[in-house]
């Protein structure tokens, strides 16, 4: 039964919007080079504040030390954080070591199969893996639209036991074959249900439709 995690959330309406349709994780997307999305502290802190405190809330950061990542986080105090590229050589340890309880989300971009390796290196030292297409080299960070080999990621999920989000160009359309060919623990997208960069209830319950057909064991 895959998890959903509803990225790039840009206001309180949205938040309730996607919580409201069964979204288990809310990703708030902090100051980084490019993508979707991206808000100040102020108004990510004041997104996590108007939500219940059960709800699932990562913070979005490119930064790269973990004493710019501890300061971050204890800006807007999310659940949990996402790293969306390398940090500093020992910087999963300080992080667990500063923010006890606090989770550990390490993006890898999947590009050809090295990307299997940079997962099983660092999957111990996280929560959970998440899967993306951007391309580091080029400042693409996530939030790109673009899918990725899904061959690759399904190399991926059987080779960790740390949980799998897939994320990169997923929508309503092709979520359900992402969900059989990858059989991550979630998904996670931003682009793929918004219209006008908004958040889209229709194309947000049909993904969540879409969703819930493969959480059905009799579908």
């Amino acid at each position: 039964m895959p998890k959903v995690k509803i990225c790039c959330i840009s206001s309180i309406a949205e938040a309730q919007l996607a919580l409201s349709a069964g979204a288990n994780v809310l990703g708030l997307v902090g100051p980084m080079p490019t993508g979707p999305g991206i808000l100040t502290t102020e108004a990510i802190v004041k997104i996590v504040q108007a939500l219940p405190a059960s709800v699932t809330t990562w913070l979005l950061t490119s930064e790269t030390t973990t004493e710019a990542i501890i300061v971050q986080h204890q800006a807007v105090q999310t659940s949990g954080i996402q790293l969306v590229t390398e940090i500093e050589a020992n910087g999963h340890t300080k992080l667990r070591a500063a923010l006890p309880g606090v989770e550990l989300i390490q993006v890898i971009h999947v590009q050809d199969e090295t990307s299997i390796d940079e997962a099983k290196a660092i999957a111990s030292q996280v929560d959970y893996v998440l899967l993306d297409s951007g391309n580091p080299n080029k400042k693409e960070l996530g939030g790109t639209g673009r899918t990725h080999n899904w061959e690759i990621s399904r190399q991926i999920v059987e080779a960790l036991e740390t949980p799998v989000f897939l994320a990169g160009g997923l929508k309503p359309e092709n979520v359900a074959d992402a969900i059989q060919k990858v059989q991550a623990f979630g998904v996670d997208l931003c682009s793929g249900i918004r219209s006008n960069k908004k958040l889209d209830a229709t194309k947000l319950n049909t993904f969540m439709e879409e969703v819930l057909k493969r959480r059905d064991p009799r579908s």
